[in-house]
């Protein structure tokens, strides 16, 4: 057996052991792996819904995400707008940021504007860029008020703040580190 082989044999196997703790992070991983047939996984849309649905009842937002896009696209699945739209605002309550922009899109179309800003405020607020230029345009465009936008900014600008801050880059490098030294050791 091949050392890649045997690496993909110790991958599925810890995914396994994941899944069988009821992690929805290793349901929703599993799924991606069948979505796009990576790590000699075969490509199978179908099980890859099972995973992302498992996962998502499991508390993962992600694969809510990953299912709703799923149904969205038609891959596996009948195109189903409702189901997709169902999907998301369940990983949007949990704080899946894509779908909460995705929802705000959905309500642009529609001619819910003021719904729309305010998914695209919450997104915004907890750091997503692409909400943020969203939420700037309905500023210009007076759907957003200056008060909604500029506290929208600060708060997006003190996570952006955060995410780059000095001790999570220190936190990136040890934890890039301790994988170093495992496989080195592994």
């Amino acid at each position: 057996m091949s050392s890649s082989s045997t690496e993909k044999g110790i991958i599925k196997k810890g995914m396994r052991k994941l899944m069988d703790a009821g992690n929805g992070e290793a349901f929703n991983s599993f799924g991606m792996a069948y979505a796009t047939g990576e790590n000699g996984t075969p490509q199978d849309w179908v099980k890859a819904n099972e995973l992302y649905l498992k996962g998502g009842e499991l508390g993962c937002a992600d694969a809510y995400y990953n299912l709703a896009n799923s149904y969205d696209d038609g891959n596996g699945v009948q195109v189903d707008k409702k189901k997709a739209r169902h999907y998301w605002e369940l990983a949007a309550m949990s704080g899946q940021l894509d779908a909460r922009h995705n929802l705000a899109c959905l309500e642009g179309q529609a001619g819910n504007h003021h719904r729309a800003y305010k998914h695209f405020m919450v997104a915004a607020r907890a750091g997503d860029e692409g909400s943020m230029d969203a939420v700037k345009r309905g500023f210009m465009n007076g759907f957003v008020t200056k008060v909604e936008y500029a506290n929208a900014l600060r708060a997006y600008e003190k996570i952006r703040d955060e995410m780059t801050s000095e001790s999570r880059e220190k936190a990136v490098a040890l934890f890039l580190g301790e994988n170093i030294n495992r496989e080195k050791s592994g």
